[in-house]
């Protein structure tokens, strides 16, 4: 099954499990997003990334630029362990991990959580791709990814047992919107996907195809 099939299979159980009070504020939160054309100044394909170098779920620091050296790179920027809809994304990755090192192409996976909670993400999906944390947003940032959450979607959040403080080790209840980029070695992006809905994700055929005719 395809990843964009099974999101759309959690879509539609959500919609069955929550009342329509949490589902209007949860769709609120993306119609303000999208209001905000956050998606229009984020880094696209033909833009150049920023250096990236950040801890990965053992605290050991990683350079993407480094990884360049010999692999493209496909970047998935996430929400965290706590969202179903990343845990799909992150499990379909793992899956296609393989695919994509046969057309040169190492997969990182990176989150604002703390290293602590990427390595219970990493173990829980049992993946063998670097999970790394950034700490603050600020690659995201970077990407102009970064957006701060509706207070009423902070407490429909804590309402699920959501606790942002205690996953990214701040106050300031940001997220990126869920994105994903393959990188050429020179650090030029050739393929992204933005979408202000978190339960749309690059599928990763789509990913593969891209490297595979690069």
């Amino acid at each position: 099954m395809s990843l964009t099939t099974q999101l759309k299979e959690r879509a539609e159980q959500s919609a069955n499990k929550y009342p329509e009070t949490i589902h209007k504020i949860m769709n609120n939160g993306i119609e303000i997003l999208k209001d905000s054309q956050l998606t229009s100044r984020a880094l696209k394909t033909g833009d150049k990334i920023p250096e990236i170098q950040l801890p990965n779920a053992a605290n050991k620091t990683i350079s993407v630029q480094e990884l360049l050296v010999t692999k493209k790179v496909v970047l998935s920027f996430y929400r965290g362990g706590w969202c179903p809809y990343c845990n799909l994304e992150l499990k379909a990755l793992q899956q296609y991990q393989d695919k994509f090192d046969e057309q040169g192409a190492t997969l990182v996976a990176i989150s604002p959580e703390t290293p602590d909670n990427s390595l219970s993400t990493s173990e829980k999906n049992n993946l063998s791709f670097e999970v790394l944390s950034d700490i603050d947003n600020k690659i995201a940032n970077e990407f102009n990814l970064v957006f701060t959450l509706p207070k009423d979607l902070i407490e429909v959040y804590k309402g699920f047992g959501i606790d942002l403080i205690k996953s990214n080790g701040n106050e300031n209840h940001q997220l990126p919107i869920s994105a994903t980029y393959v990188i050429d070695q020179d650090g030029t992006i050739i393929y992204d996907f933005i979408k202000e809905d978190y339960k749309e994700r690059a599928d990763p055929e789509d990913i593969y195809n891209t490297l595979k005719n690069k």
